[in-house]
């Protein structure tokens, strides 16, 4: 099985975790053993190291691909998985399972935030995420200087900074960057 090496370098301020996003057509009448082989690879590859959790989805509607998840700490950890002989025993044993990869992606930081479910759309240029990114962060930055910011003060500059951290973090990945990236999607990926 061929698989593409990701070349560009990680997104800016990127933690550096990978999700690897892989869609699978099974052919009708085969979709238990293809669910078997599917759970089994995805357990197998949890046990490695720096494996951080995975994902079955089953189609939206009949005949659809399946998607598998995989979500790892950082690339080495991404390696250590595709380069595994755990991982190339259990596609030497799915010959005649009825089922191919038709599509891979590697998930980068920040990527993840414009990914659209369910599909393997590429994500948008670097660019329009970083002004995303912006448009995002500049009103948690103003509300939270100006709420916070006065009960804080007092606060040894690590403690305020790790306060500001959490608050940002929290509201940006749960709050702000799903509703920015549902506002753009048009702009961020305009269908071609």
């Amino acid at each position: 099985m061929a698989t593409t090496e990701h070349t560009e370098k990680p997104v800016p301020a990127d933690n550096g975790e990978v999700t690897l996003l892989i869609a699978r057509q099974v052919e009708a009448g085969h979709e238990d053993a293809f669910e078997t082989w599917a759970r089994g690879i995805l357990e197998t590859a949890a046990g490695f190291p720096d494996h951080l959790g995975y994902g079955l989805f089953r189609p939206a509607a009949e005949g659809a691909p399946w998607f598998l998840v995989h979500r790892f700490r950082d690339h080495a950890a991404f390696r250590r998985w595709q380069d595994s002989p755990e991982r190339a025993q259990w596609f030497a044993n799915c010959q005649g399972h009825h089922h191919t990869e038709i599509a891979r992606r590697e998930l980068h930081g920040m990527e993840t935030w414009f990914a659209k479910p369910g599909t393997t759309r590429p994500a948008p240029p670097r660019w329009k995420m970083a002004i995303s990114s912006g448009l995002a962060i500049f009103p948690i930055s103003l509300a939270g200087n100006a709420l916070l910011g006065p009960y804080l003060v007092d606060l040894h500059l690590v403690l305020r900074t790790a306060a500001f951290a959490v608050v940002f973090s929290t509201l940006m990945t749960y709050v702000a960057m799903p509703a920015v990236s549902r506002l753009l999607r048009g702009w961020l990926s305009p269908a071609s």
